[in-house]
């Protein structure tokens, strides 16, 4: 049974900007709310949900965070360290419920503390990468009318240089005599939490768009419990006793989820590594004893061929995580011989929080992603929103507790159809139930996990003097799943040559976070179009030159 939005919980926000800029109602996917581990209470704090009630299940002397080279936080030095931020944000920074605060730096115990924070003292968390630029920092902050940050000190460069009006910056982890840690040493260790609404905003998270704008996508105090109520809880199944890894940022839902929200909704604990390279995670296992790891199919690859792999002590491990990418049937496989462990393959989207289609232990299928997710339904469907047959690729369509809520943004008819979300990915249904993954059915890259935008990537490269044109597509690659490669027509006078491709990717990483650089570029003399102009991408994905004829392609530096 679906639910309508229908009308909204009255609000305990009272900067009201996020709730007002919600898509109108009849723009929402149907959402289904009717397992009772869903019925979530009218007002309802997820920070409060996630800290102070699990120190009431489990208690205050449980390990929450481990940290490399750091003391184990416990839940009750945790929930201290929060409420004490939650009142530098209110006390201080004159921080009201439905603020939006920025939050940037690495993987940290003090970057989840923030959150945590920014949660129970009901402001609405904007997460990004700490790689993000600042014209990608400058652009979320306008979208998203944010005037409050929390920043790494570390990672102050970009957000200072993005020079957003307005914005008041306070650092964490430096030296400065403002320094949010400083002042939250002078505070009280108990915070009474915001009473805010079940169906207010706690989350906004960027993710890009096939045109390059970022979309934020807004999710509910309820929607932070669901995807640890459904996903978490039905098909993961962790344990108090468990300590959970990964190499996902916590800008990243992925992330947030499985390092943060999962663990403290078990009353586990969660090794935080600001390096989560597929090496550190071999070494990281080992030496804490990790039970639960997240990370995409490149990393379970990489750490396979790692020669070193066999010298480490493995045997802390009980469930491994793929999401991101698709995870091919070989890297299960090779994954399940070295380890004797059944990788749990899943699909997930900003949109939707995290993962709604996923196996376990004997109802894995390698080559398939899985089945819906307790309390999700999926279906695959051709344009028009019709049912497809079994055996009969077309486009994913799911709904579930969590739906695509756009920020103010046009694109909400496009991801939502019909009351259905339709996530962009081209699967087949098989006829026992299982969805297995054809393709991507828009413009996106997924390299290594990471989403990358080509028109984005495109509008750096066009901003370099050399370049007349750009096009960014995806190639497959057999170690990342995708690489974005670049195809540029270079103006008169310019280099064509290995330093000149050198030059290009250098300038795109300075414009863009360092994951979106194209690991190819290729100079042609003129970019495939139709007679009437138009761009002909296939032929750039199409394997051999580009413009059809032997020799138009010159491969420029690949890294």
């Amino acid at each position: 049974m679906t639910h309508p939005p229908g009308s909204l919980l009255p609000s305990g926000h009272v900067d009201t900007f996020a709730r007002d800029h919600l898509p109108p109602a009849e723009a929402w996917p149907g959402l289904l709310l009717d397992r009772p581990e869903l019925r979530y209470p009218d007002t309802l704090n997820c920070g409060a949900e996630l800290l102070d009630a699990t120190v009431e299940r489990f208690g205050a002397d449980r390990p929450a965070f481990h940290c490399p080279g750091q003391p184990i936080w416990n839940y009750g030095e945790l929930k201290a360290t929060v409420d004490r931020i939650a009142h530098v944000l209110t006390d201080d920074l004159g921080l009201v419920p439905g603020n939006r605060v920025l939050l940037r730096g690495p993987t940290t115990p003090h970057l989840a503390a923030c959150w945590l924070a920014v949660m129970k003292a009901g402001g609405v968390a904007v997460t990004v990468l700490a790689q993000a630029r600042a014209g990608e920092l400058a652009t979320m902050c306008d979208i998203a009318r944010v005037r409050h940050a929390l920043c790494d000190a570390r990672s102050l460069d970009d957000l200072v240089k993005a020079e957003v009006p307005g914005l008041r910056i306070v650092p964490f982890g430096g030296d400065g005599p403002d320094d949010l840690l400083r002042r939250a040493a002078t505070k009280p260790p108990a915070y009474e939490a915001v009473r805010t609404s079940a169906d207010d905003v706690a989350l906004i998270a960027f993710t890009s768009g096939t045109t390059g704008r970022p979309k934020g996508c807004m999710h509910f105090h309820r929607d932070v419990l669901a995807i640890a109520d459904t996903f978490s809880r039905h098909v993961l199944r962790p344990t108090p006793e468990d300590v959970f890894a990964g190499s996902p940022p916590l800008g990243f839902t992925f992330g947030l989820g499985g390092l943060v929200i999962f663990p403290l909704r078990a009353g586990a604990s969660t090794l935080l590594l600001e390096q989560a390279g597929p090496a550190r995670l071999l070494a990281a296992v080992a030496e804490h004893r990790v039970s639960v790891l997240f990370t995409a199919p490149t990393a379970y690859r990489a750490m396979l061929a790692d020669p070193a792999r066999s010298s480490y002590d493995l045997t802390s491990l009980r469930r491994c995580v793929s999401a991101g990418e698709n995870l091919p049937a070989a890297t299960w496989h090779a994954w399940h011989e070295a380890t004797g462990l059944r990788v749990i393959n899943g699909i997930g989207a900003t949109e939707l929080l995290h993962i709604f289609i996923s196996a376990a232990d004997g109802a894995v299928r390698p080559g398939t992603t899985g089945v819906p997710v307790p309390g999700w339904q999926a279906r695959v469907v051709d344009e028009t929103g019709s049912g497809l047959p079994d055996g009969e690729p077309g486009l994913l369509a799911v709904r579930g507790p969590v739906g695509c809520r756009y920020l103010a943004d046009p694109r909400q008819s496009e991801y939502v159809r019909h009351g259905w979300n339709i996530t962009g990915d081209t699967y087949v249904r098989e006829p026992d139930g299982y969805f297995r993954y054809v393709a991507r059915a828009d413009d996106m890259i997924i390299s290594a996990g990471y989403n990358i935008a080509g028109p984005e990537v495109e509008d750096a490269l066009l901003r370099h003097p050399d370049v007349a044109e750009a096009a960014v597509v995806g190639r497959p690659d057999a170690s990342r799943g995708q690489i974005a490669v670049a195809y540029v027509v270079l103006r008169a006078g310019a280099r064509g040559d290995d330093r000149g491709a050198a030059a290009l990717r250098e300038f795109v990483k300075a414009e863009l976070a360092p994951y979106k650089c194209p690991r190819e570029v290729v100079f042609l003399d003129a970019l495939p179009r139709t007679a009437t102009g138009k761009l002909q991408r296939f032929r750039l994905r199409a394997p051999g030159p580009a413009q059809g004829e032997p020799g138009d392609a010159e491969p420029g530096t690949v890294q």
